[in-house]
């Protein structure tokens, strides 16, 4: 199982080899590396693939104080917030720790909501970065379109008598279009399952949301000089399509891709779709 350790904290990834640079796929916010399945199936063995998991993710370590986890949320939220939050630029930087671990010097970093601040950050301050694909994210700042409060309230909401997989399912309704989620029950049921083996927990996840809630990048985004694939769904309910728009009139070489419809787990909904036009982007710039 290939670790790195940067700043004290093990970080696991994935690695698949493949013929063409390798693809690395970043999750988002308490995201285990299973949401990427569809498109890690789509380039395999054209592509290499890594894949790290977030800290505090699946089997990466948390690094944060161990006493934190046994707090209740209305003491231990606010401490998070204030002393012990992740920030993108950490999470920026374990991402170079893994890539220098492998020994790769071009890789096409693809990221979605969280990982796509990851991979904003990661473009601007390290040399790595072939191309980037970011989905359902933002730039961050006063002029992005912030999660709604009633969506952002639900996501971290715990339904008084819920069981830990009613608690998941409730807070992952703003991510999916209803009517997806009515005709796919037992893929729901699944990622469940995923969501429960390698989501990061309660703490960690408190963690990560601070890092994405600081995160602004809005005045350097001139400065990423690689070709950039924007995808963002038209329905996405957590960070609005706006969101999408600005990073296209911002970022100097870009490809905007709305998906009609599409909800912040579009890259799940609509994967065929997704995984064409993944493909077709990074074909032109192999």
């Amino acid at each position: 199982m290939p670790r790195v350790t940067r700043d004290g904290v093990s970080i696991y990834y994935e690695r698949d080899d493949g013929e063409g640079t390798p693809v690395v796929f970043l999750q988002g916010l308490g995201f285990g590396r299973w949401m990427w399945r569809w498109q890690r199936e789509a380039v395999a063995g054209e592509y290499g693939v890594i894949a790290p998991d977030n800290r505090g993710t699946g089997r990466s370590d948390d690094g944060l104080p161990p006493l934190l986890a046994r707090l209740p949320r209305t003491l231990r939220a606010p401490l998070i917030a204030k002393f012990a939050g992740y920030s993108i630029g950490g999470l920026a930087a374990d991402l170079e720790a893994v890539l220098d671990d492998v020994g790769i010097y071009d890789a096409h970093i693809v990221g979605a909501s969280m990982g796509g601040m990851i991979a904003q950050r990661y473009a601007l301050e390290y040399s790595r970065a072939k191309t980037l694909t970011l989905c359902c994210t933002t730039h961050g700042g006063v002029d992005a379109v912030p999660i709604p409060d009633e969506t952002q309230e639900q996501m971290f909401d715990t339904p008084k008598g819920a069981s830990e997989r009613e608690v998941i399912r409730h807070r992952m309704r703003p991510a999916f279009n209803e009517p997806f989620t009515n005709r796919n029950p037992h893929l729901m049921d699944r990622i469940i399952e995923w969501r429960l083996e390698q989501d990061a927990g309660e703490a960690t996840r408190e963690a990560q949301a601070a890092a994405a809630l600081e995160f602004d990048v809005s005045d350097r985004l001139q400065r990423i000089r690689v070709p950039t694939l924007i995808m963002h769904g038209t329905n996405d309910r957590i960070l609005p399509v706006a969101n999408g728009k600005l990073l296209d009139e911002k970022i100097p070489d870009t490809r905007l891709e709305l998906v009609e419809g599409g909800s912040h787990c579009f890259f799940i909904e609509d994967s065929e779709l997704v995984n064409r036009t993944l493909l077709s982007f990074l074909d032109d710039h192999e």
